[in-house]
């Protein structure tokens, strides 16, 4: 399983599924994107910015882990950004095997859309700024993870290369992303979709109203006590799902 982090964060958001029972079932995969977590600044020669901080881009990349790992079957898990490079990962690669995304409202090229698909938010407007005060490092952290951040989030949005935020924001706006509705709605494996009940960015209404009759479970769950990171802020409730749909994923 391949497990994809969001905006300014790291692989070790997802210290709570990279252990016990998973690890012990299933080879599971956490790595930081480009210009996040412990990804190597010297790399930079080697890529374009401008194309590789986009979710086009970055599903790219993470097709091209996978075949470097010589994997041709996978289940993803992508937190917000991350759901939205593993719906762009979809047309790529065709080994994926089920999809589970958290915090990711799928949207079409309708700029409308977004203004629906997300709440209003004083932390939104720092998804795309390049440069971070302290005390917006510390809010967004917060804003992301529930009160009392882990310290190495607060690293990671501390480290991240701004230009990857602003650069993602501005292709995204752009119309520079697929059209991941579409692409949601002709799933044709497993494709789970589970919130936290108490996202702060994204509209949980939106994703009721969205009227997938093939989502896992029969519509979108929602996890109780938890906000835009529920593997992290509930993994109990959070890996007892996560648990059955990679059963059923690799049954199928």
């Amino acid at each position: 399983m391949l497990l994809i982090h969001g905006n300014s964060s790291c692989k070790e958001i997802f210290d709570y599924q990279m252990a016990r029972p998973f690890i012990d079932r299933y080879r599971m995969i956490a790595v930081d994107l480009p210009g996040h977590g412990g990804s190597d600044p010297d790399f930079e020669p080697h890529f374009d910015p401008q194309t590789s901080y986009t979710m086009k881009g970055y599903a790219g990349v993470m097709a091209e882990v996978l075949a470097a790992l010589e994997i041709d079957q996978v289940a993803v898990l992508g937190w917000s950004l991350g759901g939205h490079i593993a719906l762009e990962m979809v047309p790529l690669y065709p080994g994926l095997r089920g999809l589970m995304i958290t915090g990711t409202p799928p949207l079409s090229h309708d700029p409308a859309e977004a203004a629906v698909a997300f709440l209003p938010s004083p932390h939104m407007a720092l998804t795309g700024k390049e440069v971070l005060e302290d005390r917006e490092i510390e809010a967004y952290a917060t804003a992301n993870c529930g009160e009392d951040p882990p310290p190495f989030m607060v690293d990671a949005v501390k480290r991240t290369d701004g230009r990857a935020r602003a650069i993602m924001i501005a292709d995204a706006r752009s119309g520079g992303a697929s059209d991941q509705k579409a692409i949601a709605a002709g799933m044709k494996v497993p494709f789970a979709i589970v919130n936290g009940a108490e996202e702060p960015f994204v509209s949980n209404a939106y994703l009721q109203g969205l009227g997938f009759t093939h989502l896992w479970g029969g519509g979108p769950h929602f996890i109780e006590k938890a906000g835009h990171a529920p593997f992290w802020e509930r993994p109990p409730e959070f890996n007892v799902l996560l648990s059955r749909f990679l059963a059923e994923v690799w049954r199928s």
